[in-house]
């Protein structure tokens, strides 16, 4: 019989409660406290990973899942929680933190498309429903940009939840109608701006006007002013906005614009998140 035991990590598993488990190793990182509000807020059994332990001279040492602990101890309301602990007897120091530096070294993130239709798999309800409004308007989600496909799935996501159906469906309206479809339209940065456009100026902004006036520019002519104005998708909406209002005597008050961009919490959708959307589609890109 071969012996595997060179591929077997030499470990056991215990349950330990919270309160006798270390976690402020020198070589671990602050704990993230908007990570830990999210976590709590959306907590589920089944996400719930064995915590790793280093016991070395007697003392639980945990090298990976210092937020796992602080999440069930908060939810739960005691450090007396056990929780499940993946415990190795024979590493020393060093090699805690070695392996605390290159445990996500060849991990894979998943990307937003790849989240997104696991919960379509799942039967959740909001990426049922968004993709079922994509759809509606003979396109499709992908994971790379093609003709008739969305990849900024995380930006489709952000105006649901934080504007609502009602704006996901007349951003993409516009957007699909302006440019017929055009991937090069369909950025992360366009449908926000596009967004942001209609939650400034309502039934102010009409639809007619958007698809003749801004649609009199390509997509890359946009997206071109908008780099010239300013990073992010409020450069996008200035750069629709102006077109939008080219020889009319009384446009869209510029004012409103700015006003909107307080609506949503900057927690909610910071530059963190832009960049995030920025690299999955340079990702997807041919």
């Amino acid at each position: 019989m071969e012996d595997y035991r060179e591929y077997v990590p030499n470990v056991h598993f215990e349950q330990i409660p919270i309160k006798n488990l270390v976690s402020n190793q020198e070589y671990q990182r602050n704990l993230a406290v908007s990570h830990l509000r999210r976590t709590i807020e959306n907590f589920d059994l089944y996400q719930i990973n064995p915590v790793k332990v280093s016991r070395r001279d007697g003392v639980n040492y945990v090298f990976n899942g210092q937020h796992t602990i602080e999440v069930i101890a908060t939810v739960s309301g005691s450090r007396e929680t056990p929780v499940w602990c993946m415990i190795y007897d024979d590493l020393e120091y060093s090699q805690e933190a070695d392996i605390f530096a290159n445990q996500m070294k060849c991990v894979k993130p998943l990307l937003p498309y790849e989240v997104f239709m696991a919960n379509v798999e799942a039967g959740n309800d909001d990426q049922l429903l968004i993709k079922s409004l994509v759809e509606s308007y003979g396109m499709f989600l992908s994971q790379n940009k093609v003709p008739g496909g969305i990849c900024a799935i995380a930006c489709l996501e952000h105006i649901y939840h934080n504007y609502g159906f009602h704006v996901l469906d007349r951003t993409l309206r516009l957007c699909i109608g302006t440019w017929e479809g055009d991937y090069n339209s369909l950025s992360a940065n366009m449908l926000k701006g596009i967004a942001q456009m209609v939650v400034a100026f309502g039934d102010s902004m009409k639809d007619d006007l958007f698809k003749e006036k801004v649609g009199a520019f390509s997509s890359r002519e946009i997206s071109r002013t908008a780099k010239d104005r300013r990073a992010g998708s409020l450069g996008y909406a200035e750069s629709m906005l102006i077109a939008y209002n080219k020889k009319m005597k009384a446009g869209l008050q510029w004012s409103k614009l700015y006003q909107s961009q307080s609506a949503v919490p900057e927690e909610d959708f910071d530059a963190g998140d832009e960049e995030e959307m920025e690299r999955a589609e340079e990702t997807n890109a041919f």
